[in-house]
Parts: structure tokens; sequence; C-alpha cells
């Protein structure tokens, strides 16, 4: 397999109403790229949640007590701590400078997902609401216009357990599983798999997220071309919820 990945860095900074399909068919006729089937498209979560006018404006937030103690132990601008603390279900650890807690959406990360980067001074842009929605509508539009089959996955930056770094993971996605189950393959040796998972969403996040970056880059979308197991994966009922841990299972947590 050879996977080739094409930064789109011809998008221009998103505002409400702005229409993402749009703007990466622009993009790609200015780069000269044509999209073939079975591409995989990969953008940055924070262009989705602009261009649907999910923004908050930290200004307009009157914290609560409960905000106001709970940034005292995160070292934390209350105002923020209340926009996750509206952006969650559950606040699961809070440490310094960061706040674990499960968003609306099922997703354990840091601070709700609410992103400060990218946007003017005392905005911030949290998950969009319905990542799944968002990347079905792309891609129904994108294959309208371009009649080739394709998938979108939404991307987000979080970190993970036991390791420092963060990473590319997805947060939406349609027109493919995000979770591949192998159970049942052989191995090299010829031994059947028994429980094998493989999060390929994240993994295609991840990789994309080697050119999106995380300063001023400018590359919110990144195709990636050359996935061999397309075929195999392609759904267009599947979300992203196929990789959340239910959680009774989430040792983690307990």
């Amino acid at each position: 397999m050879n996977l080739e990945l094409f930064g789109l860095n011809e998008i221009p900074l998103v505002k409400k109403g702005d229409n993402i399909s749009d703007l990466i068919i622009a993009a790609l006729k200015k780069q000269n790229i044509s999209f073939k089937n079975q591409d995989i498209v990969l953008i940055a979560e924070t262009l989705i949640s602009k261009s649907e006018g999910n923004i908050i404006n930290l200004k307009d937030i009157n914290p609560s007590k409960k905000a106001i103690s709970i940034a005292k132990k995160s070292k934390k601008n209350p105002a923020l701590v209340e926009a996750i603390l509206n952006e969650s279900n559950e606040i699961i650890a809070i440490g310094p400078d960061f706040i674990i807690s499960e968003t609306k959406h099922g997703f354990v990360c840091a601070n709700a997902g609410i992103d400060e980067s990218n946007v003017d001074e005392g905005l911030a842009t949290p998950m969009p609401k319905d990542p799944d929605k968002s990347a079905e509508k792309i891609r129904k539009s994108l294959e309208t216009q371009l009649k080739k089959e394709l998938a979108v996955i939404i991307t987000d930056t979080q970190g993970r357990a036991f390791r420092n770094g963060a990473v590319g993971v997805a947060i939406g996605c349609s027109g493919m599983s995000p979770l591949w189950e192998r159970a049942g393959e052989k191995d090299l040796y010829g031994r059947e798999l028994q429980t094998t998972e493989i999060a390929t969403a994240d993994e295609l996040a991840g990789a994309a997220s080697l050119l999106m970056g995380q300063a001023n880059e400018g590359i919110p979308v990144v195709i990636v071309r050359g996935f061999t197991s397309f075929n195999h994966l392609k759904n267009q009922k599947d979300g992203i919820h196929n990789l959340l841990r239910e959680k009774e299972f989430d040792v983690f947590r307990k």
C-alpha cells in the first residue's frame, strides 16, 4: 500500500455560513488537484465549528460558583471553565491547566474539546454540535458535485492517558466505518485473531495531523489517497460512536 497525502493550503479563513464543500473544491482547483474515487477527506473541526457559527465569546459568560472553584484548582479562566461545564456531561478529573470531561457527544478529553487557537482573541470554538452529521453533509455535497465515491472524517487534536503530547483523532465520519474489526482473520503464523479492533479513523486522522500542524501551517483539510482497505470499510451508516468505549468497560474512570 502506498498512501498519498495532499494538504489544502488554499482554504481561506472561514466564517459563519461558508460552504465547506465549495471551499474544498475551489482549493483543489487552485492547487491543480482532482479527486479520485475512494479518496478520504480529513477536515479540522475548527473549520466546521466556524462555518456553523458554533463559537463562544468568553466575554459574554458569567462564571458560576462551581466554575470559579474549578478555575482555582485548574488555573484556568473562569469563563472558559464555565464553557467547559456547559459542553460536558460529566467532569472526570481536574489538574493543573487541564480539566478532563465527558462531552455531550460522549468523548472523554481535555477541556471538553474547546479550542482557543486559530480564532480571534476572547473567542473559543467548541466541538461541532453533531460531527457525524457535518461529515455526512459535506460528503454528500462533494460526491454530488464531483461524481466520486468519498469518505469524510472530522478531526481534532487530543492528548492520551499515560503519554505526553497530542495526536490527531477522529470525532466524526461519514462514508466509512471508523473501526475495523479484524477478529477471525489470521496472523502471519496462521493463528486466528480473537479481539483485534483497529481505530482506522483515528489512524487516518493522526496521519493528516502531520500536515495540518498545530500553529500557523494553514492546512485545515488533507486528502488521503491509496487507502486500499476503503472497500472493506466503506459504510454510509456507521458514525464515530463505534469508537467510544462503553462507560461500564472504561476501567480508567473507576
